[in-house]
C-alpha cells in the first residue's frame, strides 16, 4: 500500500458577496459583487471567483457596468471617490471625488458615455465619463437619494431618481432646459426603493418601503394607479412581452376582475420582506402569481426583515429571475407551465458569504455532495461539481454547530445536526427534510457521530457534560409528521463541554473528547466507562477511531496530537508540529497516516510509524474548524472562520509523474546544452541552463566566454536575447557567485554586461532592487580588498629591490654607467668591489628619494 504523499487544492469555494451593490453583465456570464473593501467578478455559471479588484480600504457603496462592453467598471466607496474599471485588465482607468457623502446610487447610460449618481448629501449629479468632469448637478432631495435610472430610450434625455424623502424626481438632461427638474412625483410616504419603466418608455412604475406600487404616466407626469402590496418592496421588475414569464401568464388561469381601460397592461415582478416572488397586473391591480412557499430560510414571521430580498432583476440573456437575500444568497428562477397554472421553481442557489464553518461532512456514496454547518440555523448542501448550494434543510432556531452523515442499510443518506437550540434533529436529504427531532438535553450540542456498523442508532454529546444514544429505528421519510426520538442510554461524561464524538467502526465502543483536557472511552450501547486517557495539557477537541488497529486520535489545544492504546488508556505516540492548537485529526490510508488541521490555518500530513510530517499546506487566512475526509475517494474538505471551504485531491501519483516527465525533459535539455557549447553557440547554451535552472553549468559558460577575445561581445549578444524572467533570474545567480572570492571575477565580468542593457523596463522588475542591492555591496566589499591588496605590494617592492631582485623603474642610467664602470676596472677586484659598494649606496638612497609620482609610474607598469 503506497502512502500519500501530497496533497492539491483542486477546488475553493470563497465568500464573494458581503452584501450591498451587485451588477450583473448584460450578457449574463458573470456578475460583479461588492465584498467588504473589495470587488468580485464572480461566473454566474459555476459560481467562482474569475478576479478580484483591490479597493480603496473602504467599503463599497454603488457599482455600475458599461452596457455596451461590460468591460468598464464604475464603483464607488465610503472615501467618495467614484474609480473607472478596466475588467480586462484590471487596473483603474481614473477615478475622482463625487459627492460630500458617500455615492449610493449609479446608473450609466445605454450608450456608456454619461454615468448618473446618487449621494447621500441628497444631490444627484451627471458625469462625462470620459473626461472625469461633472455635467449636470441636481438638487431637490431632502434627504438621501436611494436610486438612480436613465430612460432607456436613447432619445430621452430624462433623468429619474428616488429618495428616502419620499419623492420621485424626473430631470432634463436636455443643454437648453429652461426647467431641469420636468415632475415632482408624491405619491409615496417612504423610501422609494426601485423604479422601471415599460417597453414603450411612457409609463414608469415606482415601488416603496410603504408597501404600495405606483404607476405614474409619463406624458403628464399624472399617477394612472396604486397598487397595494402589503409587504415593504424592495424590486419592481416590468415582464416583457417576449418574456418566458408572459408565456406561462398567458396560459394559466387568473382571477377574474374588472380591468380599468385607463391603465395601460403590464405585468411586473415584486419582491420583498416576505421572501416571496409575486406577478402583477396593473390594469386589473391583481396578484397574478404568488409562490406558496418562500425559499428562504425565516424562523418566525417578525423576522421577515432580516430574511427576505433585497433585490432582484431579470438576465436579459437567460431570462431567469435572479433575487438576493439579506443574507447573502443568490436564488436563479425559471418560469414552468403546468396544468393551469405556473410554478416558479429554484434552479440555483449560490451562497455569497457562508460566515465561519463549524463542521461538514461528505454525503452519500458517490461523496458528490458536502453537509456543510456554518453560523446559521441551517445545514447547506453543496454542489461539489458546480460549487453551487444545491438545497438547504431548515428546522433550527439557532446555530447548528456540529453534523455527521450516513447511508442507512435501507439506502437511505441521512444527516443528523446538533444545534445551540439544544435539540438534534435526523435529516432525510431524498425529501429534503427532518424525519426526527431529539429533546433532552440541557445545553448546546457541540457533537454527534453516526454508527458505523449497524447505522440504526447515533450518540450526541452536549455542554450539559452528558452524553445520549439515540435510537433511529421506526424513523421513515414517508412520514409527514416529525417523530420524537428516544434516547435508549444517557450519562454524565465529563466535567466541561464535550467537544467531540467518535464511534468504533464494529460499535462497540464511543469515545469522547471534552475541554477539561480527558478522552473517555464508552462501551455501547450502555455507556460503560471502559477508560479514561490523561496526558493533554489542554482541551481536546477531535477524537477518532483507527480504522484498523485498537487506538484512538486525539487533537488538543496543547499543540500536540496523541494516539492511545485502547487496552489499558497509555500514549502510543506523541506528534508535535503544530504553532497553535489542533483542532482536527482523522486517520488516512488504512490508519498508516493522518491529517491534522489547526487555530493556525495549517493542515499537516503524517506518517504514522514515523511520526514525521510530511507536507504542510497553508490555504487559510483563520482557524480550520471542519475537516472531512471521502471514505472511498479520501478526498479532503477543510473549512474555517475565514468562511472558505477546499477542496483536495491526492496528488501523489501526478506529483510523480510530473517529476519523471521533468527528469526526462532535464536530460534532453541537458544533451542541446553540451551540443550548443560544443558548437560554442553561446547564446543558446545560456539560455537552456536558464531555463533548466543550472547555476553551475550557466558559470561554467560565462567562465568560457571569458577566455575569449571578444567575450564582450558574445555575451552582449546573449544577454540581449533573454526574457524579463530569464534577466532577473541571470541577476539572483550573479548575486550569488558575487559572494564567492574564488568566482567573484565571472561574477564582475557578467555584472559589467548587464549594467549595459539595464533599462527602465528592467528596473521595474519586482525583486530587482533587492538583488542590486546585494550585488552592490559585496561589490564594494572586493574593491575595498584589491585596494588593500595593491597596497600591501608595495612591501613587496620595497624588500625586493632591497634584495637588488629586481629594479626601481627610472635607474637605467645608473645601471648602463654601473656596467662600463666594471668592465673598465675588471683588473682590479679590490677596486670593483668598491665600485659595487658604492653602486648600493647609491641606489638606497635614490630608493628612498623616489617621489609619489615615480610610485605610480611602477605600479602601474606592473
Amino acid at each position: 500500500m503506497e502512502l500519500k504523499k501530497s496533497y492539491k487544492c483542486v477546488k475553493s469555494l470563497e465568500q464573494f458577496y458581503t452584501g450591498g451593490p451587485y451588477v450583473v453583465a448584460s450578457d449574463g456570464s458573470f456578475m460583479v459583487c461588492a465584498c467588504n473593501d473589495t470587488i468580485k467578478l464572480v461566473e454566474l455559471s459555476s459560481s467562482m471567483i474569475k478576479s478580484t479588484i483591490e479597493g480603496d480600504s473602504e467599503p463599497v457603496t454603488a457599482l455600475a457596468l458599461n452596457p455596451n462592453t461590460n468591460n468598464i467598471l464604475f464603483s464607488a466607496s465610503h472615501s467618495r471617490l467614484i474609480t473607472v474599471w478596466d475588467l480586462s485588465t484590471l487596473k483603474c482607468l481614473r477615478s475622482w471625488k463625487g459627492h460630500e457623502g458617500p455615492v449610493m446610487g449609479m446608473a450609466c447610460d445605454a450608450s456608456g458615455g454619461l454615468l448618473a449618481t446618487s449621494g447621500s448629501d441628497g444631490n444627484v449629479r451627471v458625469w462625462d465619463v470620459d473626461g472625469g468632469f461633472c455635467t449636470h448637478q441636481f438638487q431637490g432631495h431632502k434627504g438621501v437619494v436611494t436610486t438612480v435610472m436613465f430612460h432607456p430610450h436613447p432619445d430621452r434625455l430624462q433623468l429619474f431618481s428616488g429618495g428616502d424623502d419620499g419623492l420621485v424626481r424626473v430631470w432634463d438632461l436636455t443643454q437648453k432646459a429652461k426647467k431641469k427638474c420636468l415632475a415632482k412625483l408624491e405619491k409615496h410616504q417612504s423610501t422609494v426603493t426601485s423604479m422601471a419603466i415599460s417597453d414603450d418608455g411612457w409609463t414608469l412604475i415606482t415601488a416603496g418601503r410603504d408597501k404600495v406600487v405606483n404607476l405614474f404616466n409619463l406624458h403628464d407626469y399624472g399617477c394612472l394607479t396604486t397598487i397595494l402590496t402589503l409587504e415593504s418592496v424592495e424590486t419592481v421588475c416590468i415582464i416583457g412581452s417576449e418574456s418566458p414569464f408572459a408565456a406561462c401568464l398567458a396560459s394559466s388561469k387568473h382571477p377574474q376582475a374588472k380591468n380599468r381601460s385607463d391603465v395601460p397592461s403590464i405585468n411586473f415582478i415584486t419582491v420583498g420582506e416576505r421572501g416571496l416572488v409575486r406577478i402583477w397586473s396593473s390594469d386589473r391591480a391583481l396578484c397574478l402569481f404568488e409562490q406558496k412557499n418562500s425559499d428562504i430560510t425565516i424562523s418566525s414571521d417578525n423576522e421577515y426583515s432580516k430574511r427576505g430580498f433585497i433585490s432582484a432583476l431579470i438576465l436579459p440573456a437567460s431570462q431567469e429571475l435572479l433575487c438576493v437575500t439579506a443574507d447573502q444568497q443568490f436564488f436563479l428562477y425559471y418560469p414552468e407551465e403546468s396544468v393551469g397554472s405556473m410554478n416558479l421553481p429554484l434552479r440555483k442557489r449560490f451562497v455569497g458569504y457562508n460566515e465561519e464553518i463549524a463542521d461538514m461532512k461528505f454525503l452519500g456514496d458517490d461523496e458528490q455532495f458536502l453537509a456543510v454547518a456554518t453560523s446559521v440555523e441551517q445545514v447547506r448542501v453543496y454542489d461539489l461539481e458546480s460549487m453551487s448550494c444545491s438545497y438547504v434543510l431548515s428546522g433550527h432556531t439557532d446555530v447548528i454547530l456540529c453534523l455527521d452523515t450516513c447511508v442507512s442499510s435501507s439506502g437511505r443518506t441521512l444527516i443528523v445536526t446538533g444545534s445551540k437550540d439544544n435539540n438534534v434533529r435526523l435529516w432525510d436529504c431524498e425529501n429534503k427534510s427532518c424525519v426526527g427531532v431529539g429533546i433532552g438535553h440541557m445545553g448546546a450540542v457541540g457533537a454527534v457521530a453516526f454508527s458505523k456498523k449497524q447505522r440504526n442508532f447515533f450518540v450526541s454529546g452536549s455542554s450539559d457534560h452528558t452524553l445520549k444514544v439515540w435510537n433511529m429505528d421506526g424513523v421513515s421519510g414517508n412520514n409527514e409528521e416529525i417523530m420524537t426520538l428516544k434516547a435508549k442510554a444517557v450519562v454524565a461524561a465529563h466535567d466541561k463541554d464535550i467537544n467531540s464524538l467518535a464511534i468504533a467502526p464494529n460499535d462497540s465502543l464511543v469515545c469522547s473528547g471534552s475541554q477539561d483536557r480527558t478522552a473517555c472511552i464508552w462501551r455501547l450501547p450502555d455507556l460503560v466507562s471502559v477508560v479514561t486517557l490523561k496526558g493533554h495539557k489542554r482541551g481536546i477537541w477531535s477524537v477518532e477511531f483507527s480504522p484498523v488497529d485498537h487506538c484512538v486520535i486525539t487533537a488538543s489545544g496543547d499543540k500536540t496530537i496523541k494516539i492511545w492504546a485502547i487496552s489499558d488508556g497509555s500514549c502510543l505516540k506523541t506528534f508535535e508540529g503544530h504553532t497553535s492548537s489542533v483542532l482536527r485529526a482523522s486517520f488516512l490510508t488504512h490508519g498508516t497516516q493522518f491529517v491534522s488541521c489547526g487555530a493556525g490555518g495549517l493542515m499537516k500530513l503524517w506518517t504514522v510509524k514515523t511520526n514525521e510530517c510530511i507536507a504542510t499546506y497553508d490555504q487559510h487566512e483563520d482557524k480550520i474548524w471542519a475537516l472531512a475526509i471521502g471514505k472511498k475517494t479520501e478526498m479532503l474538505a477543510t473549512g474555517g472562520g475565514d468562511a472558505v471551504i477546499n477542496l483536495w485531491h491526492d496528488s501523489t501519483a501526478l506529483d510523480k509523474e510530473e517529476a519523471f516527465r521533468k527528469e526526462e525533459e532535464g536530460v534532453l535539455r541537458g544533451q542541446e546544452l553540451k551540443i550548443a557549447l560544443i558548437d560554442a553557440d553561446y547564446t543558446r547554451a545560456i539560455q537552456i541552463a536558464l531555463e533548466l535552472r543550472r547555476p553551475h553549468d550557466l558559470l561554467d559558460i560565462f567562465g568560457e566566454i571569458n577566455r575569449e577575445r571578444d567575450a564582450g561581445d558574445l555575451i552582449g549578444k546573449a544577454l540581449e536575447a533573454l526574457s524579463k524572467e530569464k534577466v532577473y533570474l541571470l541577476w539572483e545567480y550573479v548575486r550569488e557567485w558575487n559572494t564567492k572570492t574564488k568566482i567573484y571575477h565571472i561574477a564582475q565580468f557578467v555584472f559589467s554586461q548587464l549594467v549595459k542593457i539595464l533599462d527602465t523596463e528592467t528596473i521595474k522588475i519586482k525583486g530587482i532592487g533587492e538583488v542590486l542591492e546585494g550585488v552592490i555591496g559585496y561589490t564594494r566589499r572586493h574593491f575595498k580588498r584589491l585596494d588593500r591588496l595593491e597596497r600591501d605590494s608595495f612591501i613587496l617592492d620595497f624588500n625586493l629591490a632591497s634584495m637588488l631582485v629586481i629594479e626601481p623603474e627610472g635607474n637605467e642610467e645608473k645601471i648602463e654607467n654601473k656596467d662600463a664602470t666594471l668592465s673598465t676596472a675588471a683588473d682590479s677586484e679590490k677596486k670593483s668591489s668598491k665600485k659595487r659598494k658604492l653602486h648600493i649606496s647609491t641606489h638606497v638612497a635614490g630608493k628612498k628619494m623616489k617621489g609619489p609620482s615615480d610610485t605610480s609610474r611602477s605600479v602601474c607598469c606592473r
